[in-house]
């Protein structure tokens, strides 16, 4: 008897009438905190919003439905991921990728390096052997996940969820984002036989270089070989740069304004057919690698609870703090960033694949430690010296060619990417007081809702109202399935949360809404991931709107219909993230948070960034909410069960 091949379901164009039902639901919280506020009539408000959702339903909804359907049936995979999805969420969206798009990762430090290479007496500069090393170490453990996945022994296509995993995993991998003017896209990925498919893109000291990682059946270039081509890499840039040569960092024009940095693109490709060899070579380079000559430092005036891990993730989101943007390529889907004392960590690229998908490779190459045995020879501390093995081979400058405008256009874009970075507070909170397992097997509750639901609380603390909050929710159950966003301010919650705030609320009654705003987002949740969530539906029927022959409806022009997807808290839940120390990617609205979090059984970490210049926000002030919010909801769950028992 044959075993039957998984497939995967398309994504379902979802019922017209329940996505305007689930619409109308979610607008409650806002028609009731403009009526407690002394706006309008909850019930009048309401009922103006049904009157549009009826008409469109009766009239050009039925229509738009239609299309949407007609265009699922033309699709080879599906509606969404096939013809929107990467254009509105991400390709048509013009502001710089450096803290706006980008996501980043903190890997936690390697128990094998040395502690006064770690944490060294003395501040220095310079490349080190251990990052050297590491960096070899880190490039073949991600080229053998891939390896792995190519070859069906891990995550394998034998099941419908290693069918969704295997096929997101390989986005991320030789491919590069093209900056275009008006809508950029993705680079088509290179055949089995591109000689540059074999390759990892190497950035040193703004200089750039293609390094033969892969071998021609696909298996990984040995940790020990990989270490001598770095070397080598290294020792060119230390040569280069003691005969007073600079780099033009090209790099740093990825940081701007998509389409400046088309026009820029464009030049620099007419300047030379080598620099349009260059870029061939690096969009199809299997992923980047940035070697820092530093250990980045904050200053003493910056305020954190943990220097250290601050630092790493600033360096990781944005480089340096004096030069941010340098020695990187932000349109690369996957670059590992290794610095001079060895940290180390990831900066992504969010179009080809959502951020959850990359960090499994991340653990996957963090999980175990350098290999003494994988390297001939044992490695000392301090820093890299001038010898080499001079007959080293397998690497490649990739030397741009530029004019006078392409450095004044590096250094003007330099100007803007700091000023987008000193704008952008970022820290991590890691609250140790209990993780998923006390309130799973204690609380007895949803964790994700729970944790959500902390974060409704902080924010209606810090601020005496409410937003409308974006949480991601994977649609994994269907081919090429990506994202779908579940509404966590609900009337539930906020019921919930005003009970928190009421003095005279007793917990036995704080508790009942607590459970009931928790089924509610668990409902949602539910809801999102299995096809039949309300967003991703909504952008589709408006985008069948065609404008171009007189069609329009209010219902989109309404100024709730907006509000209600101002995503001024816009969160998204990790792994538990054992193997990283943070990460986080910015908020979406000058005045919001951007917050991933990664709940572990022991503990919750989240990475939180907002803006210096509003007065509205504190990323401080807000890591401390969530803490208290959390430690109150322990309280609150704690005496109430004791008060039953």
């Amino acid at each position: 008897m044959t075993t039957a091949i998984p497939t995967l379901p398309r994504l379902p164009v979802p019922d017209l009438h329940k996505t305007l039902r689930g619409y109308l639901k979610s607008l409650e919280p806002f028609l009731l905190e403009e009526e407690a506020r002394g706006g309008p009539d909850f019930k009048n408000a309401y009922d103006a919003r049904l009157k549009l959702v009826e008409d469109f339903e009766g009239g050009l909804g039925q229509l738009c439905q239609r299309r949407l359907l007609e265009l699922d049936k033309s699709s080879p995979h599906n509606w969404l991921d096939d013809n929107i999805w990467l254009k509105k969420a991400y390709h048509e969206w013009r502001a710089p990728l450096i803290v706006n798009s980008n996501w980043w990762l903190a890997l936690v430090d390697d128990p094998n390096v040395p502690g006064d290479v770690r944490n060294p007496s003395v501040e220095r500069t310079g490349y080190t052997r251990w990052q050297v090393r590491r960096a070899a170490w880190l490039v073949h453990r991600v080229l053998d996940f891939k390896a792995q996945l190519e070859r069906n022994k891990i995550h394998p296509d034998t099941t419908r969820t290693g069918l969704w995993f295997r096929h997101a995993a390989l986005q991320f991998y030789n491919t590069c984002r093209i900056p275009q003017h008006g809508c950029d896209h993705l680079s088509p990925l290179p055949s089995a036989a591109d000689p540059h498919a074999r390759k990892v893109l190497v950035m040193a000291a703004d200089w750039m270089y293609a390094m033969e990682a892969v071998g021609h059946d696909g298996s990984p270039v040995n940790p020990a070989t990989l270490e001598r081509r770095l070397r080598a890499i290294v020792h060119d840039v230390q040569t280069r740069l003691a005969k007073g040569e600079r780099a033009v960092p090209v790099g740093v024009l990825t940081t701007d304004d998509r389409d400046r940095w088309a026009e820029n693109f464009h030049h620099l490709l007419s300047l030379s057919q080598s620099n349009r060899s260059i870029f061939d070579t690096l969009t199809s380079t299997v992923f980047a690698l940035s070697l820092d000559d530093y250990a980045y430092t904050l200053p003493p005036s910056h305020r954190t609870p943990d220097k250290d891990l601050a630092a790493h993730l600033h360096n990781i989101r944005s480089g340096h703090g004096s030069r941010p943007g340098h020695n990187r390529w932000y349109d690369k889907p996957f670059t590992l960033i290794v610095e001079a004392n060895t940290r180390a960590g990831v900066l992504g690229e969010h179009s080809p694949v959502d951020a959850l998908v990359p960090s499994v490779a991340a653990d996957y190459a963090i999980v175990q430690g350098v290999d003494d045995d994988a390297f001939p020879e044992s490695v000392e501390s301090g820093l890299l010296g001038a010898q080499v093995d001079s007959d080293t081979t397998g690497w490649e400058r990739l030397d741009w060619v530029t004019d006078d405008r392409i450095a004044q256009e590096c250094d003007h874009a330099a100007i803007r990417a700091k000023e987008i970075v000193d704008e952008s507070d970022v820290d991590e909170l890691v609250f140790t007081g209990y993780g998923i397992n006390w309130i799973k097997n204690e609380a007895r509750l949803s964790p994700d809702a729970y944790i959500q639901m902390a974060l409704q609380l902080a924010w209606y603390r810090t601020r005496g109202e409410f937003t409308a909050t974006y949480e991601t929710a994977l649609t994994r159950l269907f081919k090429h399935g990506r994202t779908e966003t579940i509404r966590t301010l609900s009337a539930d919650s906020r019921a919930w949360v005003l009970a928190m705030a009421d003095p005279q609320c007793s917990n036995v009654k704080r508790l009942e809404l607590l459970r009931r705003a928790l089924q509610t987002h668990t409902a949602l949740t539910r809801q999102a991931a299995t096809g039949r969530g309300i967003d991703r539906h909504l952008l589709g029927l408006r985008l069948m709107i065609r404008a171009d022959a007189g069609e329009s409806h209010a219902l989109f022009e309404d100024e709730l219909f907006t509000r209600s997807q101002s995503w001024k808290l816009s969160t998204s839940g990790l792994s538990a993230g054992y193997q990283f120390r943070g990460t986080g990617f910015g908020a979406l609205y000058h005045d919001g948070y951007g917050i991933n979090y990664m709940p572990a059984a022991e503990r919750l970490r989240f990475g939180v960034e907002s803006k210096r210049s509003c007065s509205v926000t504190d990323t401080q002030k807000f890591m401390a909410a969530i803490s208290d919010a959390l430690l109150d909801m322990r309280t609150l769950c704690t005496s109430t069960l004791e008060a039953h028992l």
